[in-house]
């Protein structure tokens, strides 16, 4: 399982620690905001467009190769830029590491899926999601350093290396998992089991979990410098939304295996936990940034390893590769849509009312589910 969860924090470092290092330390490269957005968006774009592919591929040829491949592929795209140190370069080197994680990551989680029992699949990818928690939160920090230390041209050359060596340790550890027989399905059977209520709820609840994960990360420094504090309490802020979310994923997978939690209960704790999360975000000073922000990741650390955990319950295991990537296409979606339906309320109000607006949408989920179940009872 090591490499496997060494994976998914290669992808999570990879796209934040570059991320947040273009705009300050690529001035010859990021001319304008347009250019930057358009950096940024070419690793999200490509992993929208091809995670479902991949996905596929992995049912059809085994998640294995897929995995082995998207690793070693996403070292080769990182070494691009690091020979040759162009413009151009870094263009063709972010779109491959999108492409690239557009294969291993669905691998991995599919993986996880296959490598461990059902009654294990809470604890697994809990940790699964622990580590990429983990990416997430030092690819800023210690992506910053690197640049820092020797411009982008090293921190690419650590992302080449760290591919390259979880691609070795993968094709050393992962055994083989052949694909397993399945029956033929049309457009029409794949469209009717996206459309199932096992697979949409778990993966909308994943993709609104992303979209305020997204959202804290990206704004509450915003709300943080609007109210006068420096960049070490709007740094630490983020960091409290990762911490927490990195610490409750593992909690909540292990409550999931030993029957103390339910997905559907704990996916509706962790709906309205990160709705007052945001609620919290829309008070004024550092009290309500840092309640925000815990809030924030305790309730996204309970819906990610909960939402997989239910749509590998209720996938065949030789669709599986197919329902991560499309899970993972949801979660993107997210990644995209809160931050912009945030932006787009803030500048026709205020970023206060950006919260609100995506809190109230959180919170709806289990506002309905609660109503119906009440008519039904009554």
């Amino acid at each position: 399982m090591w490499p496997l969860y060494a994976a998914g924090f290669t992808t999570a470092f990879g796209a934040h620690g570059i991320a947040a290092n273009l705009g300050g330390h690529a001035r010859g490269t990021v001319t304008s905001l347009l250019v930057l957005g358009g950096l940024l968006a070419l690793y999200d774009g490509a992993e929208v467009l091809l995670k479902p592919v991949f996905g596929t591929l992995a049912d059809r040829i085994g998640a294995r190769p897929v995995l082995l491949g998207g690793l070693v592929a996403f070292a080769a795209a990182s070494t691009l830029y690091v020979v040759a140190d162009s413009p151009g370069w870094l263009w063709a080197a972010r779109l491959g590491q999108g492409a690239a994680a557009s294969a291993f990551s669905p691998s991995a989680s599919a993986l996880v899926a296959r490598l461990n029992p059902a009654a294990k699949h809470g604890r697994a990818f809990g940790s699964y999601g622990f580590y990429k928690s983990i990416g997430y939160t030092l690819g800023p920090l210690l992506g910053g350093v690197l640049v820092w230390a020797g411009g982008l041209r090293l921190l690419f050359a650590v992302l080449a290396v760290l591919g390259a060596a979880v691609a070795v340790w993968a094709a050393l550890a992962v055994p083989v998992v052949p694909p397993l027989p399945k029956a033929r399905q049309t457009v029409l059977d794949l469209a009717r089991r996206l459309a199932d209520p096992s697979f949409l709820v778990p993966t909308s609840a994943l993709a609104a979990a992303t979209a305020a994960l997204s959202v804290g990360v990206g704004f509450l420094p915003v709300s943080g410098r609007a109210a006068g504090l420096g960049t070490v309490a709007t740094g630490a802020a983020v960091s409290v939304l990762a911490a927490c979310a990195a610490v409750v994923q593992p909690r909540a997978g292990r409550a999931l295996d030993h029957g103390r939690l339910t997905t559907r209960t704990g996916i509706t704790a962790g709906l309205l936990l990160t709705a007052a999360g945001m609620g919290c975000a829309t008070l004024p000073g550092l009290t309500g940034i840092l309640l925000g922000a815990a809030l924030i990741g305790a309730g996204t650390g309970l819906i990610t390893p909960l939402g997989f955990a239910a749509l590998a319950a209720s996938t065949p295991a030789e669709r599986l590769g197919q329902t991560m990537g499309a899970a993972e296409l949801g979660r993107e979606l997210g990644d995209a849509g809160g931050p912009l339906l945030v932006a787009t309320v803030a500048s026709l109000t205020t970023l206060t009312h950006g919260y609100a607006v995506l809190g109230a949408l959180l919170a709806l989920g289990p506002v309905l589910t609660l109503g119906r179940r009440r008519l039904a009872g009554g």
